[in-house]
């Protein structure tokens, strides 16, 4: 059994150490945090050893679970990462490009798996429709969220939208050379809501928008590519394809919706799919796919190229957003 601690028992961090005792091939040896009054309430509370010190905890274990606010990822990473300890870091990476760029070098040379927790991409809804994705050419993604001071340590590209900035980036598996952007601060001293349009190097263009002060909550993108429009509510955990074949000959099915584009071309039948939706822990998911590529040897699902490709891309937003607010 892997031996794991968890840094940080926030909100999150709760969860996260609910979810690796749920997995078996973990041995959870304890947590760490800052804060004494914490540490002796989830110690309590859950049963497990609270550590006062991170560099004790970090020897006892071959895991380490970061789960500490954003601007901590660095400290934490690499404290993990030169004792060779695997590490699996929450998203944002951490703070800068230029930090993610450091902790890529250091993993390299000690050899160890690192994963980000972009934890979107093992929602079931967009594992569902995964299969379906070929070559987008247009995305649209909208994330909504009801105010909660506890992301505001972060502008919202960070908090928020960076979830499908990772999603497009994996779906569109080219470069971004185009970035426009612009965002309004609200209620905190960072933006709260934000838009930004990314083009890609193969012609793909994606319109994101996230919000933090919306007045209901919504995460959902749609996808437009050749002959297919698929959309994925990773709230709601649905996904739904309507897709495009062409036929020779009237179909049997006097109910199939046929596309008629005119003589010199074949009709099109239009049909609908609705993939199933497998009812899974999208957290308990994302840690058992790190524990198995360390325990295998293996690239992790996320890695931390991936994690530092998503803040470049945030990085470039927030750069376009202030530059648009100077301008103004």
């Amino acid at each position: 059994m892997l031996k794991i601690g968890v840094l940080g028992v926030g909100h999150l961090g709760k969860i996260h150490l609910r979810c690796i005792k749920e997995i078996s091939g973990y041995d959870l040896v304890g947590f760490y945090d800052t804060d004494p009054d914490q540490l002796k309430e989830v110690e309590k509370e859950f049963g497990i050893k609270g550590f006062s010190n991170i560099d004790e905890l970090i020897d006892c274990v071959d895991v380490v679970d970061i789960v500490t606010p954003t601007v901590s990822h660095f400290s934490c990473a690499k404290s993990a990462i030169e004792q060779r300890k695997h590490v699996f870091i929450e998203k944002p990476i951490v703070t800068t490009p230029e930090e993610a760029r450091e902790l890529i070098e250091l993993a390299n040379a000690m050899k160890v798996n690192v994963q980000v927790g972009h934890v979107e991409r093992f929602n079931p809804a967009f594992i569902a429709a995964s299969a379906a994705l070929n070559n987008p050419m247009f995305i649209e993604s909208h994330r909504l969220a009801h105010f909660n001071p506890r992301g505001t340590d972060v502008p919202v590209v960070l908090d928020l939208m960076i979830h499908d900035i990772d999603i497009i980036l994996k779906a569109v598996g080219s470069e971004v050379i185009k970035v426009s952007a612009s965002g309004v601060n609200v209620v905190s001293d960072t933006p709260d809501i934000a838009n930004a349009r990314l083009e890609f190097e193969n012609g793909a263009v994606a319109n994101l928008t996230a919000s933090r002060i919306s007045l209901k909550n919504m995460r959902k993108t749609r996808f437009f590519q050749r002959d297919a429009y698929i959309t994925v509510d990773f709230l709601e955990k649905v996904s739904e394809i309507v897709m495009m074949e062409e036929v020779d000959n009237e179909p049997d099915d006097p109910m199939a919706m046929i596309i008629d584009l005119g003589p010199d071309k074949k009709k099109r039948r239009i049909f609908f799919d609705k993939p199933k939706v497998t009812n899974i822990n999208a957290i308990v998911e994302e840690l058992k796919s790190f524990m198995n590529s360390v325990v295998n040897n293996t690239e992790p699902t996320v890695t931390i190229e991936d994690g530092y490709n998503a803040l470049n891309v945030a990085h470039m937003i927030m750069k376009e957003i202030s530059s648009s607010k100077s301008t103004s």
